[in-house]
């Protein structure tokens, strides 16, 4: 490889990466209402949680695997390894033997560990290919392209749900591999990331790749330069960082506030509300799940909307000043279709939904792309690694409990006092920003940190 490659040509494949991770993120969202009328698992509540959740529970495992095996192997060849996985899971799983739901759930988590190398390696190989300057728009970036492709799987499932019989989940799960193996021939063509290539040793090749993507040879010394110091700082900062020091004096106010607004950010229960709107419409009407496909879309719209209002106030409002108005806004979704209910017990049900649009609208644009924002700016260089991936696997657990337990939830409890505990749960996150979390805009690492020293 001795040709430049367009930093649009690494975009459009990152970018691929988070189509990827949406994709699977929605596609159950509608083949659930088809597999649940198909398996009878309609008074099955802990197999549909299950069976849904199983992909957050792999991704758990998937992120840190993925984390150990980049630093052996590359991060392009694992990302090319877990577009495998995911074009394996996604045709097992359309494969699924009738009643087959242990064999599903097994496949589901099989295909979460893909989704979680994913949702880690794509964003960290973009950065370190971007020039500097771009690096700033990446996480508002990355999220478009997963709800992008939550809308994706949301309009695959709309055109997929009148074919007969088991044929409407089969093929929506199915699709789920097309993105997989877009993502493993268009990262074939990439180069590996020059950070990687210097840690191993190999300064010639990482010269090479960084020559067809940096404009001039002065730009490329410095990188490389700034690299290999970065390199060391890190190496260094990650022998001398251990549990205690993450929860020691120095630090324990920083990691709080960075793994409390990654873990608030699922509690508040919006994977809740894409996993499962066709049936909280079915509840909130008494009509078929099935034949309520067209909400899922308008939901994906909203976020996608929402992805790319972030990306223009990203660096003009205060990050604590929109995870609060967002919050506060959210649970107010929450708790009014409970207090209307109370008011008006002939309101239309279809309120509750309405209400759950206003919702997704907030959070698409503060707490689901500035939680990762945050988690990315709050800890110094010295815990940066294992802060942020305990901040990491704490949001996946957290996302696996949300999808595992909501339909349990909603099975034992009506569904306006189920929105009103997720309601609860956006105050305490509010009341947490406010009281715990510091202000990152605009900082340096060093400021941030004394800020943490000061409390």
């Amino acid at each position: 490889m001795d040709k430049k490659i367009s930093n649009k040509f690494i975009y459009f494949f990152g970018s691929f990466g988070g189509i990827l991770f949406g994709y699977d993120i929605g596609v159950m969202t509608g083949a659930l209402p088809f597999l649940q009328t198909d398996w009878n698992l309609s008074s099955a509540s802990s197999l549909v949680g299950w069976i849904t959740s199983a992909v957050m529970f792999g991704a758990i495992f998937g992120g840190a695997l993925a984390g150990q095996l980049s630093d052996h192997l590359g991060r392009r060849k694992v990302i090319l390894y877990s577009a495998v996985i995911f074009t394996i899971g996604s045709i097992l799983s359309s494969m699924a033997p009738y009643q087959g739901t242990f064999f599903l759930i097994i496949v589901r988590i099989f295909l979460g560990l893909a989704v979680g190398a994913a949702s880690a390696l794509v964003p960290a190989y973009m950065s370190e290919m971007a020039p500097a300057k771009m690096r700033g728009r990446l996480s508002g970036l990355n999220q478009t392209m997963i709800v992008s492709g939550m809308l994706l799987s949301y309009i695959m499932d709309y055109l997929l749900k009148d074919l007969p019989g088991d044929w409407a989940w089969r093929s929506m799960l199915f699709c789920a591999a097309i993105p997989a193996i877009i993502l493993f021939f268009g990262v074939l063509r990439l180069p590996e990331s020059p950070r990687f290539l210097l840690r191993n040793g190999d300064k010639a090749e990482a010269r090479n790749v960084l020559s067809m993507i940096r404009s001039n040879q002065s730009e490329i010394d410095e990188e490389i330069n700034q690299i290999k110091k970065t390199t060391k700082e890190e190496s260094t900062a990650t022998k001398n960082t251990n549990l205690a020091t993450l929860f020691g004096k120095k630090y324990r106010y920083l990691v709080i506030a960075g793994v409390g607004v990654a873990t608030f950010q699922q509690f508040q229960g919006a994977n809740a509300i894409f996993y499962y709107i066709p049936l909280i419409v079915q509840k909130a009407t008494g009509k078929a799940a099935s034949s309520a496909l067209m909400w899922p879309i308008i939901q994906g719209i909203i976020l996608v909307l929402g992805s790319l209002l972030f990306i223009v106030i990203a660096d003009k409002v205060k990050r604590r000043t929109l995870l609060m108005m967002g919050g506060s806004v959210m649970a107010l979704s929450f708790f009014l279709p409970s207090i209307i209910d109370w008011i008006m017990p002939d309101a239309s049900p279809m309120m509750i939904v309405l209400f759950l649009s206003l919702y997704v609208a907030f959070y698409s644009f503060t707490w689901a792309p500035l939680t990762w924002v945050l988690v990315g700016e709050i800890f110094p260089l010295s815990i940066r690694g294992r802060a942020s991936g305990i901040a990491s696997s704490m949001n996946w657990v957290c996302s696996w409990l949300v999808g595992l337990i909501f339909p349990i939830m909603t099975e034992s409890m009506s569904q306006e006092l189920v929105f009103a505990i997720f309601g609860i749960i956006c105050v305490l996150g509010v009341l947490f920003v406010r009281t715990r979390v510091p202000e990152t805009q605009g900082k340096t690492l060093e400021q941030i940190e004394e800020q943490g020293l000061n409390r």
